[in-house]
Formats: C-alpha cells, sequence, structure tokens
C-alpha cells in the first residue's frame, strides 16, 4: 500500500490539469467542469497506513472528487509538507486533503 500511495504522491507532484468545457469523468458520480480548471498540487514525505478490516488512509493534494459540479474558472494550488495519515481498527479513516474540491 505504501508503495501504491507513493506512486501517488509522485504522480501528484508538481503536476498541472487543465481540463476544457463541459468534462466528465468516469467516475460512476460524475464531475463536471463548465470552464477552465487549474491544478498545481505538491506532496513531500507523504504516508498513509491502514490497519484493520474496511480501514482506509489517504493523502489528497489537489483533486476534484465525484459528485463535483463546477461552473466558471477554477484554480487549486495545494501544498502539503511532512503529511501522515493514518487510520487503526474496523472500519476506520484518516485524511489529510489539502486542495479538495467534492467528495465526502
Amino acid at each position: 500500500m505504501r508503495f501504491i500511495l507513493a506512486l501517488v504522491a509522485t504522480a501528484a507532484i508538481s503536476s498541472a490539469v487543465m481540463a476544457q468545457q463541459a468534462q466528465r469523468s468516469s467516475d460512476p458520480k460524475g464531475v463536471q467542469i463548465q470552464g477552465n480548471t487549474e491544478i498545481k498540487a505538491e506532496q513531500k514525505d507523504a504516508t498513509a497506513t491502514a490497519k484493520g478490516e474496511g480501514a482506509t488512509a489517504t493523502n489528497t493534494a489537489g483533486a476534484i472528487k465525484g459528485g463535483t459540479q463546477i461552473q466558471g474558472n477554477t484554480k487549486i494550488k495545494a501544498t502539503q509538507k511532512n503529511v501522515t495519515a493514518t487510520a487503526s481498527g474496523k472500519n476506520s479513516k484518516a485524511a489529510n486533503e489539502a486542495g479538495v474540491i467534492g467528495g465526502q
């Protein structure tokens, strides 16, 4: 799990995403953007650990989650430095989210 999170954090470092008008994601909840969206996200030393049945731990920087509709131009600049999310026990959740729009 740490390997996957390291890949996600690496992909998010200094990334820039430009979305054009009226795009929809493959997420079943959908994300609809009408306008321009610019996301710049950076994470450093991100660690997420989850133990237990149904436990989740996430570090997210610069994201637009499912079930979100944006009309107009949006800029997200997210930075996390030494982030850690730890979840322990059945159905526990821990999250560090910087520059996140939508979701639960």
